[in-house]
């Protein structure tokens, strides 16, 4: 079996403190910092909610790559309240909608990863992975050229998805 290395996405998911581990803490999460930050423009969350919020993932696997996350620094489903848990799972709802509407994608994949050994980049600040998806999205170049394509700007990105989130 071969390895596909994402080194690119390591200034990410280290910046505070080195590899993330399963205890990280509230000041060493990089999610935690770029809510304190309130500087949503920069982070790119779309928009803050009661318990939760949506952002942008910075290193998206396609056009649209969304993560719903509690506002709470909590790793697991367990440690949120069942009223945080419930808003999460309406955000999803309104994210898959509101992706649709603007990138007509054809399909989404919905997951979270509890746990690193389940492969959780972060694992420290649960979040839920929302990827549109299209037929045919998968090419021979991450295969053989060993190269993503991202064919969008996020900036732009962001600025069309916000506005649906109002």
């Amino acid at each position: 079996m071969k390895t596909l290395f994402a080194p690119w996405r390591s200034p990410y998911s280290s910046k505070f403190g080195g590899e993330k581990s399963e205890g990280a803490s509230e000041s060493e999460c990089v999610f935690c910092s770029q809510l304190k930050e309130k500087k949503d423009e920069k982070n790119f969350i779309l928009k803050r909610f009661d318990y939760s919020f949506v952002m942008l993932n910075k290193y998206p696997y396609n056009a649209g790559h969304l993560l719903v996350l509690p506002l709470k620094h909590a790793a697991t489903l367990d440690q949120l309240a069942k009223d945080e848990r419930a808003e999460i799972m309406e955000l999803i709802n309104l994210s898959t909608t509101i992706l649709q509407k603007r990138l007509k994608n054809e399909g989404l994949n919905v997951g979270i990863n509890l746990g690193k050994a389940a492969g959780a980049g972060i694992p420290s600040h649960l979040h839920v992975h929302i990827l549109p998806r299209w037929v045919g999205d998968t090419n021979f170049m991450p295969a053989i050229g060993k190269t993503k394509v991202i064919s969008f700007d996020l900036g732009k990105m962001y600025h069309q998805l916000k506005n649906e989130f109002k």
